[in-house]
């Protein structure tokens, strides 16, 4: 009885751990099998133009076979490092607050508050955008500099897509600072260190990592957002000047062309490589993310 027991546990033991390599396998080849699957779908547009004029290339009109994906690049990387710029600071102090200063039932109130914009759909966020920061942006800002604007604008996009990230980087980062020990504040208290002094020399390089891993968590997500942006950058194929000038970000490009791309040659193959485009440079901002992560638990 003992024996079966042995052994039936042992085949359990062993179907177990062969589930669970198989999970982690096939979440370890889904990017490499998406990947492949825009790469194969993005051939013909490829072997139809060389690849540095489809990247560098301003003009767009799939009409006349012209592809060119330069303005959709920059206007995605606009857009997503603005929102950051924006969404960035204002997350990292409201977490300083919150885990430093605030007491318990305000951090309840903002937990309420993150799973609250967390669960809005993009949808709502994009009429929210077209009612109030359009009219922001073009009728009170873009005075201020005596530029006209219409308000659809990379700045309106930008504003849009910080508030979508600010719930993420800000929950990530209140447990990231929550996870530092007390011990190594009260230790640079009784060395007589001011409260900010502490907060900046030893917290923010304590979780150094972790902030990292919080700002490339809200570039990834502003990078892959469409809906909301689409509603209110303006969806024009130029390279913006200015904040107030419109953009189209590549994650708009695909949404607003998918439906019409079988009746044009080659628009299948151009929105594939927009969409392997954006991949590529999720990846890339991931990596670097990684690297600066890897820096920072060196020092």
């Amino acid at each position: 009885m003992g024996k079966w027991i042995s052994v039936t546990r042992k085949w359990t033991d062993s179907l177990s751990q062969s589930w669970m390599i198989f999970c982690l396998s096939v979440l370890l080849l889904l990017p490499l099998v998406i990947g492949l699957g825009l790469i194969v779908r993005s051939m013909p547009v490829l072997k139809a133009y060389s690849l540095s004029a489809l990247l560098f290339s301003s003009a767009w009109s799939p009409m006349e076979g012209a592809f060119g994906f330069w303005p959709f690049i920059i206007g995605s990387l606009y857009v997503t490092l603005l929102s950051v710029v924006i969404s960035a600071p204002v997350s990292l102090l409201a977490a300083i607050y919150l885990t430093q200063y605030a007491s318990g039932k305000w951090m309840r109130g903002v937990y309420l508050v993150i799973d609250v914009l967390a669960g809005i759909p993009s949808v709502v966020y994009g009429v929210w955008g077209v009612i109030v920061l359009v009219p922001l942006c073009g009728d009170f800002l873009a005075p201020l500099f005596h530029i006209h604007s219409s308000g659809y604008c990379l700045l309106a996009g930008a504003l849009v897509l910080a508030v979508m990230c600010i719930p993420y980087m800000l929950n990530m980062l209140i447990e990231v600072l929550r996870a530092i020990p007390v011990e190594l504040k009260e230790a640079s208290l009784a060395l007589g260190a001011t409260y900010w002094d502490t907060i900046k020399k030893v917290l923010l390089r304590r979780g150094a990592s972790g902030i990292i891993a919080s700002l490339g968590l809200g570039v990834s997500k502003a990078l892959g957002e469409t809906i909301a942006v689409l509603m209110v950058v303006g969806n024009v194929a130029q390279i913006p000047r200015h904040v107030f000038d419109s953009a189209y970000p590549l994650p708009a490009l695909i949404a607003n062309n998918f439906g019409e791309m079988m009746s044009v040659p080659l628009y299948d193959g151009a929105l594939m490589l927009a969409a392997l485009i954006l991949f590529v440079i999720i990846i890339c901002f991931n990596g670097l993310a990684n690297l600066l992560i890897v820096k920072a638990h060196r020092e």
